[in-house]
């Protein structure tokens, strides 16, 4: 996946960077952020496009009920929507961090008086922004296409606020985190995109998650992916379903409990690992 890298500041940029405030800081860098994401076409159509694509195949091939009244695609659908949010934030941090650290982007910012936590400010507004647009668009297709049905109490709204809130917190720190990991801009990729291919094939996003093999169960149980994907079953399936989880219900605290875990476990990976240059640069 290719990336257009935005200019580094200018002394024009530091200038005003000097009088604005922190607000007006923080949503400059992310328009910034997310106009360099609309003007990458590839990124756009991948993040995007590719989990409504593939909630249109697999509807397709697998039309069967795994439980009275939940259909396969209601079911996939809730692990899209979470693979969609981890996509937008840890894969694609994951990788775009990497070719900004490689070409010196992130060496001329740490060089202006622009506070280095506006850069990071800038890429949590972009994936917000990007990660409501992809789920609203997964929603309206599969509302439209599939009978999906909507949230129908406050309660359920609710879970599903806390539940993305968390989730992609989690995975935009450890997609910060990773992003350390590539020596090279060509090589972020090759270290991003395997790690979330078999997050999603190991915690319900593809397959029911009581289908896969025992000891793929406990090793997804260990990241954010499959706890996003069991929480937001919680909103879209009936409660009854719940009895189908490996825990007997679907657990929402212990969700909570270990997507919150996640978050402070990247935030500390990014405080200890994360840097401004290349290692060629020392």
């Amino acid at each position: 996946m290719t990336t257009t890298t935005k200019p580094a500041p200018t002394a024009a940029d530091a200038t005003r960077t000097r009088r604005a405030g922190p607000v007006a800081l923080g949503l400059r860098q992310g328009r910034l952020e997310i106009t360099q994401f609309l003007r990458s076409r590839e990124s756009v159509v991948f993040t995007m496009g590719f989990p409504v694509v593939m909630v249109l195949i697999f509807a397709a091939i697998f039309n069967d009920e795994i439980a009275p009244g939940v259909s396969y695609t209601q079911y996939f659908v809730t692990g899209m929507i979470a693979a969609g949010l981890m996509t937008v934030s840890f894969q694609n941090l994951g990788i775009w961090i990497p070719i900004e650290r490689d070409r010196g982007v992130l060496k001329r910012y740490r060089g202006t008086p622009m506070p280095k936590w506006v850069y990071f400010a800038g890429k949590v507004i972009m994936v917000v922004v990007i990660g409501v647009a992809e789920t609203a668009l997964l929603l309206a297709v599969s509302v439209a296409l599939f009978d999906l049905k909507l949230p129908a109490t406050a309660g359920k709204w609710l879970t599903f606020g806390w539940v993305s809130v968390l989730g992609v917190t989690a995975c935009t720190l450890c997609g910060i985190a990773i992003s350390s990991l590539a020596r090279t801009a060509r090589s972020g990729s090759a270290v991003v995109t395997p790690v979330a291919l078999v997050l999603q094939f190991i915690s319900g996003v593809f397959f029911v998650f009581t289908n896969l093999p025992g000891w793929m169960q406990q090793v997804a149980a260990l990241f954010p992916l499959k706890w996003m994907c069991q929480g937001l079953r919680a909103v879209f399936l009936p409660d009854g379903f719940g009895a189908r989880e490996p825990g007997g219900s679907f657990e929402l605290d212990r969700v909570a409990l270990v997507l919150a875990a996640w978050c402070v476990i990247g935030l500390l990976l990014c405080l200890g690992t994360f840097r401004w240059t290349t290692r060629r640069d020392g």
